[in-house]
């Protein structure tokens, strides 16, 4: 029979007084950061694919991934591919069955943020 009352039911206040956990937060970011390195190697192929056309066309592509705007997208995209590269290394140790309680799971998210923003510093100094 049909539930006649389903008006008249509270509300779940489930979005009211959640609090994100560092864990879901940093899901969240690897799949942020998957989708984003989409951009940035667009961009890095439609610039090999002009190099390959011609030189004006490369002059082009060229000068829109070397603007200050191309910069700061290439410097994203290289914290992205740092961070989505750890988070994996950190998901192939959980595989294992090793890190999964709380403490040791927020210490890894924590690691690969704080890693992620030293090894894209790193490479943009050596780069």
């Amino acid at each position: 029979m049909a539930d006649v009352n389903r008006g008249n039911r509270p509300l779940s206040p489930h979005l009211s007084i959640y609090r994100p956990q560092l864990t879901s937060m940093t899901s969240i970011f690897t799949r942020i950061t998957g989708t984003g390195l989409v951009v940035g190697g667009s961009l890095v192929v439609w610039w090999l694919l002009a190099a390959a056309s011609s030189p004006e066309y490369f002059a082009v592509a060229d000068g829109v991934i070397t603007s200050f705007l191309g910069d700061i997208v290439m410097a994203l995209s290289l914290l992205a591919l740092w961070y989505h590269a750890l988070a994996g290394l950190r998901h192939l140790y959980w595989d294992t069955g090793k890190g999964l309680d709380v403490e040791t799971a927020e210490k890894l998210g924590l690691g690969i943020m704080g890693a992620s923003v030293v090894l894209t510093l790193i490479s943009l100094i050596l780069i």
